[in-house]
């Protein structure tokens, strides 16, 4: 048994034990009474109950006071404006201090909520430690997000204040935040009490007397606030996640679990030691925003950055390799479809050679599932170990991972490798038996979860039950399925609804991607199952071809539709694949399936709140019109 299985084994044989050394690493104002408190088994579970703590306290304040005050907190690079600056942790104390100064100036305190709809600027993270440092509990929005969108979360959470800023800036076009601020406050009224508003360049804002205040006044008229301490298990955070019934449900994030789990996970499994460069190119919006770009890594005492830009077109492919080599970042966490892009730009990765990346050591994937095209693509063109992982909104840090901390498992590709310590991961069938390796299941988490995971939804304990309880008893529903091969290692290849039911057979529209995704031609791919009155479900394709293929789209789909029919069979009945310029995706870089069976079904649909380009979804319908589907 190696490393990784030992401690795996120990953190389910005794999960206090295990739970209560990695407690260790944490500043905390009382101790706890009980490590895991299951007095509301078998739903609602609780870490560390009776326990007091700060997190901004852990995060900021102990660093300053144990040396690392001159020590790089937070670097900012915005390709976008141009502009870069660096935060050292004595620097972001003070920020931090007087934001929550400001935020108390205005009528918030502890158990308070108030919703954060910022750019990826610096602020936006001395916002939500602000929060933490009171007591408060943030609900982070991304930034740009429609006005009946954030009406539905003001009206969910009734935050005290907004913190936003007058815009935001992509490659190309400035996105104005208050007609979307004032459109939900018109749709959700009598809530907010205040907006606290950062200026930019680039849009102006119509302040509101008595509503409104100002950033920069606020922060120079701040008095510096303390660390207030709160319970383990109050909330530090609510982050909503679209629901299946659209309306977004709200996850919770303790103080206490949360900390513990975090702190554990920088070291363990991505293997950073305080004071090291990480950083994970996504936005504060999404949950690797939180957990990476903010909490995590200022927990641990390491220097994060803050990257305002694309992995393409700010200004090309090699932006990553710039950010890299100039601020010394030894690991890198993103998503699967940033590689894509930028293998699609520069499939030889010819740019990677400008930049000097001696002192990178290991890249990180999550957010999609890494085909093995891309893995093995980075692999040669960056020479390190590529780590896909897996996890959730809800879980907060990694389910799955190769452990880089502990020990380096071979890797394998398509699978994210074994479950991490804490997590008793298992595959079910329907009448909630676990199912032998190497077979199909739904992927399912055994009760309780880890510290970090969600404890509840928002004001919802029945939906947090029916969500992800009933299904399987006793466990955790991922709404994943997959499948765990002889040496551990997971499997996941599709959400449970991307399962499709061809003639009786069901089958895995990952699988079918994986294969689409080998062809030396795609750069990236999608397959749904769109209805069909004689097999039930069809398996469609949709192929992103790399820059500079000068081959017609027909022939390279012929050879598409052939490999897959070798690889899986005629049982997959794949006969269609159509060409796309892009693919419709969220911001955070998962593709919208459910949105282009729809478009398929010639069934109405809401336009998805998190759409990158509204204007893909023509373009999809056009390419599914030509190949026969979705009738105009």
């Amino acid at each position: 048994m190696g490393l990784m299985d030992e401690l795996h084994e120990r953190s389910l044989r005794d999960p206090e034990g295990f739970w209560a050394e990695a407690a260790k690493e944490i500043d905390w104002v009382k101790p706890w009474d009980k490590v895991l408190d299951d007095s509301r088994a078998p739903n609602f579970y609780r870490w560390f109950a009776g326990a007091e703590c700060n997190t901004c306290y852990n995060a900021v304040d102990r660093h300053v006071e144990n040396g690392r005050g001159e020590q790089a907190a937070i670097i900012y690079d915005s390709p976008i404006t141009g502009k870069k600056r660096t935060l050292t942790y004595a620097e972001l104390q003070d920020k931090v201090a007087r934001c929550a100064g400001m935020l108390r100036a205005n009528g918030v305190g502890k158990g308070d909520r108030v919703i954060i709809y910022m750019p990826m600027v610096p602020q936006a993270a001395v916002a939500m430690l602000a929060c933490a440092r009171l007591g408060a509990v943030h609900s982070v929005v991304f930034g740009g997000f429609a006005a009946n969108e954030l009406a539905t979360r003001v009206k969910d959470c009734s935050p005290k204040a907004i913190i936003t800023a007058t815009c935001g800036i992509e490659p190309g076009r400035i996105v104005a935040y208050q007609p979307m601020i004032d459109g939900a406050l018109d749709l959700a009224p009598g809530i907010v009490q205040k907006v606290i508003v950062l200026k930019r360049e680039g849009a102006d804002w119509d302040m509101r007397p008595g509503r409104d205040v100002d950033w920069k006044e606020g922060m120079e008229a701040a008095a510096p606030a303390e660390c207030v301490p709160v319970a383990a298990t109050d909330p530090l955070y609510i982050l909503y996640t679209s629901g299946t019934t659209g309306e977004p449900k709200g996850v919770v994030r303790d103080n206490g679990g949360h900390m513990v789990a975090l702190k554990w996970s920088m070291k363990n499994i991505y293997n950073i030691d305080p004071g090291e460069v990480f950083w994970a190119a996504s936005d504060v919006g999404w949950v690797v925003g939180h957990s990476y770009i903010i909490y995590a890594p200022l927990l641990h005492g390491a220097t994060t950055i803050m990257f305002e830009g694309k992995p393409v077109g700010t200004p090309d492919a090699g932006v990553f390799w710039r950010v890299i080599a100039e601020h010394k970042v030894v690991t890198l966490f993103t998503a699967p479809t940033a590689f894509r892009a930028i293998k699609k730009e520069d499939p030889n990765g010819s740019l990677i050679g400008d930049y000097d990346m001696s002192h990178f050591r290991a890249l990180f994937l999550a957010g999609e599932r890494c085909d093995p095209d891309t893995l093995h693509w980075s692999e040669e063109k960056l020479s390190v170990p590529v780590v896909d992982h897996w996890w959730q909104t809800e879980t907060g840090w990694p389910i799955v991972a190769n452990c880089l901390g502990i020990e380096q498992l071979p890797i394998k590709a398509g699978s994210p490798t074994k479950p991490v310590p804490g997590y008793d991961v298992q595959i079910l069938d329907e009448g909630c038996h676990e199912m032998p390796r190497g077979e199909m299941g739904a992927i399912s988490i055994k009760l309780p979860l880890p510290p970090s995971c969600l404890p509840t939804l928002w004001n919802a304990d029945k939906r947090w039950v029916d969500s992800y309880l009933v299904d399987y008893p006793g466990y955790y529903k991922t709404g994943d399925a997959g499948y765990m091969d002889e040496d551990g290692y997971l499997f996941v290849m599709s959400r449970t609804d991307d399962i499709i039911n061809v003639a009786g057979h069901r089958l895995s529209t990952g699988a079918m991607e994986e294969i689409l995704a080998s062809h030396p031609d795609v750069a990236e791919c999608a397959v749904i199952g769109v209805a069909d009155p004689l097999k039930g479900q069809l398996p469609l394709g949709f192929l992103v071809l790399k820059a500079g293929v000068d081959r017609s789209d027909d022939e390279i789909v012929k050879e598409a539709v052939r490999m897959v029919r070798e690889k899986i069979g005629p049982v997959a009945a794949f006969k269609t694949a159509a060409v796309v310029k892009r693919l419709p995706k969220t911001r955070s870089g998962k593709i919208l399936r459910a949105t282009m069976v729809k478009i398929a079904d010639s069934e109405e649909y809401k336009m998805p709140a998190t759409i990158d380009d509204p204007a893909i979804l023509d373009e999809i319908e056009e390419s599914l019109h030509e190949v026969g589907y979705a009738s105009k």
